[in-house]
């Protein structure tokens, strides 16, 4: 769909095969299911357990993405105006973090060298001696950490540039969850550290903690209070990162929410609020000069309400609404552009739930972005979100996640952009002591007709192994290649390999 054409039209067409894709991926998994296992809730990741039906996005995510539906699975360092921690919290359990940042590959492999139970939380172990590292007993809660340290490679290529590197990288995960008689406390961190051996490349470190009580109420009401901060730094990748720039810009993310769910019988209601603060340090270009980006610090707020009905046990169809507005610090930015905006949008699916080895949800909506500046155009956006987790077979898992975003644009005259994204996971014990992960997606940009850019498809893929040498000592490997096509521009192609050692307790 590039610029010029009728994009209507052909932007009806390409929605329609990129959801036929997605259907008949499905149909392939279930009429040929593979012998590999997708990811499923790794041992740090409780939080997903205890938290609410997933829902339609707020307006600001930890990775930024305006208004969307389900901001599990967006671009990572995308600028938004939505954040739904609930949400996002169960979108991971279809192998998509939407809280993780860099490249949507260095997310990839990021997952692909996790070792992790299954869908239905069984393991075939074939040795009843070996078991996990239990975590460390503190009081009334248990602390999990791990450290991994490995040496990777990197090639970029954007038309005829080059960017290649050889870097060492330190992933550091701590979960912290309570074992209490009600309520629930679970505290997650991550942080990324990289440090370049040789090449050009730029470094990507992130932080990311997040923080979720969930309160055990009368009348069968739960309710979760959620807070989470979270450091990155721009993807050269991003649509809205500086051209040029040796250094992009670092982005520390603020949240919090509260969120409450009541079973009204045959009745299941939800509604959520959200804040999201979101603050933007300065890039630096090549010739040391340095691009001030505070014109987009923001503050987001949403809020959202879903109602189900049980027409069985596992089979439960639901409606949703959400509303959200986000509010720069500047009026205007530094092209002139008032750029707040507010959202609104709905959607309908069906959440099901047929036993622990498969279930997910499914919906589809609209989306209605306005910005208060009347040279921006209004982003409205059919929305398709979902998750599928299904375990074929002990051992073996695989998970389906799709996703829309309404993300903004720094261009002048271009309000934003629509991103649908498509991602899946598949991962299989090969033996007790080693387990393969393939995992693979696609993402589509559509710029509005009336806009300046042109639309762009990105593709990934990465496989990795992790050989559990002991209960306390992991070996990892991975490899990645992602490539992004433009309808006017270079392509870029980036290919990524690395192997690591984990220690965990």
């Amino acid at each position: 769909m590039g610029i010029g054409k009728d994009k209507a039209g052909h932007g009806a067409l390409r929605l329609a095969a990129w959801a036929s894709s997605a259907l008949l991926g499905w149909g392939m998994a279930f009429a040929a299911p593979l012998p590999v296992n997708a990811q499923s809730l790794p041992p740090d990741q409780n939080l997903d357990d205890t938290l609410p039906t997933p829902t339609s996005a707020s307006p600001t995510d930890p990775n930024g993405a305006t208004t969307t539906g389900d901001q599990a699975i967006q671009p990572a360092n995308q600028t938004s105006t939505s954040s739904d921690e609930p949400l996002n919290a169960r979108l991971r359990l279809t192998g998509i973090d939407p809280t993780t940042t860099g490249s949507t590959l260095d997310n990839d492999l990021r997952r692909v060298n996790l070792r992790e139970p299954s869908v239905d939380d069984l393991r075939a172990r074939r040795y009843p001696d070996r078991a996990d590292a239990q975590g460390i007993p503190l009081g009334t809660f248990t602390l999990r950490p791990s450290i991994n340290q490995s040496i990777n490679i990197e090639r970029d290529r954007t038309g005829d540039v080059k960017d290649n590197r050889t870097f060492l990288q330190t992933d550091l995960r701590s979960t912290l969850t309570s074992d209490w008689d009600r309520h629930a406390l679970t505290v997650t961190g991550e942080g990324v550290w990289q440090r370049n051996v040789s090449g050009t490349g730029q470094e990507k470190p992130t932080v990311n903690l997040n923080a979720d009580l969930r309160l055990d109420l009368p009348a069968n009401t739960t309710a979760h209070i959620t807070a989470g901060y979270q450091f990155y730094r721009e993807d050269t990748s991003d649509p809205n990162a500086i051209a040029g720039a040796t250094k992009q810009s670092a982005v520390n993310q603020f949240t919090t929410g509260l969120s409450l769910e009541r079973d009204f019988g045959v009745l299941r209601g939800t509604t959520a609020v959200a804040l999201t603060r979101t603050v933007y340090s300065n890039a630096v270009l090549s010739d040391g000069t340095t691009v001030t980006l505070s014109d987009r610090d923001q503050t987001a707020g949403t809020w959202r309400g879903r109602i189900g009905y049980e027409l069985s046990p596992a089979i439960i169809p639901f409606v949703e609404v959400d509303l959200g507005r986000t509010i720069y610090d500047q009026t205007r930015d530094s092209n002139g552009y008032a750029r707040s905006n507010q959202s609104y949008g709905g959607k309908g699916g069906v959440e099901f739930d047929l036993g622990e080895k498969f279930r997910g949800e499914l919906g589809f909506g609209y989306q209605h972005t306005e910005f208060d500046d009347s040279r921006l155009a209004s982003v409205d956006s059919p929305t398709i979100d979902g998750n599928l987790a299904w375990s074929p077979q002990r051992g073996t898992d695989i998970s389906i996640g799709l996703s829309t975003t309404v993300q903004p644009s720094t261009t002048a005259g271009l309000s934003g952009y629509t991103a649908y994204q498509l991602t899946s996971t598949v991962a299989h014990q090969l033996r007790d002591d080693l387990t393969a992960k393939l995992t693979g997606g696609t993402i589509w940009r559509d710029y509005p007709s009336n806009g300046s850019a042109a639309d762009e498809t990105e593709y990934d893929a990465a496989f990795g192994l992790t050989w559990g040498i002991n209960r306390y000592l992991d070996l990892t490997s991975n490899v990645g290649y992602q490539l992004t096509t433009r309808d006017v521009g270079d392509s870029t192609r980036q290919f990524q390999a690395g192997l690591g050692l984990t220690v965990k307790r």
